[in-house]
């Protein structure tokens, strides 16, 4: 999203005024307008959302203890069955045999919201939760095509199981 800006000029009682100067400083926003950009772009992703079938990347999350039995087996298992929406994943070792499971992911909203359920719902996860965005916000897209999409199309037309 680059290009010339245009400047535009918002009215603000002085009680809602005082709190967006906290929050630009708390967020260390480079100014009010950055600021703004921020909460508009936010807003937008979140409407574009709502659409079960937008693009959209995400993160997802999950908080284990890896003595637990099988979890981490059960945790690969769920991957590798989301693994065309998924882009990479970090692993970390936290203190008291905890560990920390980072996925990055791609696709469909309502896909990925599938998968981070699965994902933080696998046996033994402790915590988990998942974070959405949509990439068409800063002017790119997931790069997620649909692959499977392709592969039933195709089963289809050559007679097989869908």
């Amino acid at each position: 999203m680059t290009g010339h800006v245009v400047r535009t000029a918002v009215s603000l009682e002085p009680a809602v005024l005082a709190a967006l100067d906290r929050w630009v400083r708390q967020r260390n926003s480079a100014s009010r307008s950055e600021a703004i950009r921020f909460l508009v772009r936010k807003e937008l992703s979140e409407g574009r959302l709502g659409e079960p079938d937008s693009d959209a990347v995400g993160t997802v999350m999950v908080l284990y203890d890896h003595r637990s039995p099988t979890v981490q087996r059960r945790l690969t298992a769920a991957q590798h069955k989301w693994g065309e929406h998924i882009r990479s994943s970090s692993h970390v070792h936290l203190e008291g045999d905890v560990c920390l499971e980072v996925m990055v992911i791609v696709g469909q909203r309502s896909e990925l919201e599938r998968a981070a359920e699965d994902l933080r719902g696998v046996k033994g996860v402790s915590q988990g939760d998942y974070l959405l965005a949509t990439p068409g916000i800063a002017g790119g897209h997931s790069g997620h095509r649909h692959p499977h999409a392709h592969r039933t199309n195709l089963r289809r037309r050559r007679g097989g199981p869908p």
